[in-house]
């Protein structure tokens, strides 16, 4: 498990392209497990403060009770069709871990993400392969092209 300040420590330049994916816009979706194992897909935001992920969440959401009940969490950042030229696509980023709990105010959860892998998907410069890179703890990348 790492951080997003050790993630970025670790490969600079990829961190920086996943975050400018993540941020591209507010809106992200978060897989949780249900109290009978089945998957839960909700809306959330993510902020990358103070060297780490913080999705967000209010009080009593059935999200929060998901991760207090079981921490492992997948969060897809803020998709978008490629433009025209497909060169131009920025990619998407996705992360999976552990949401750790921490203590915050009465009015929402605080959740810090402790990260088991980074992914970031995107075109390959000319364009016509996708090319998968997956961050992983002790492993660093690993890069995959498909057509």
């Amino acid at each position: 498990m790492a951080s997003w300040k050790e993630v970025s420590a670790e490969v600079p330049d990829f961190a920086q392209r996943v975050e400018r994916a993540f941020t591209r816009n507010k809106h992200m979706t978060m897989a949780t497990l249900r109290a009978d194992g089945s998957p839960r897909i909700s809306g959330t935001e993510l902020e990358l403060s103070d060297g780490n992920l913080w999705p967000g969440s209010m009080p009593k959401a059935r999200k929060a009770r998901d991760l207090m009940r079981d921490p492992r969490v997948a969060i897809h950042g803020p998709t978008a069709d490629p433009p025209d030229d497909p060169k131009g696509w920025i990619g998407e980023a996705k992360v999976s871990g552990r949401a750790i709990m921490v203590p915050h105010d009465e009015a929402s959860h605080r959740f810090r993400i402790d990260i088991e892998e980074v992914v970031f998907t995107h075109l390959n410069a000319a364009g016509d392969r996708l090319v998968i890179e997956a961050w992983h703890s002790g492993r660093g990348v690993e890069v995959f092209e498909r057509e």
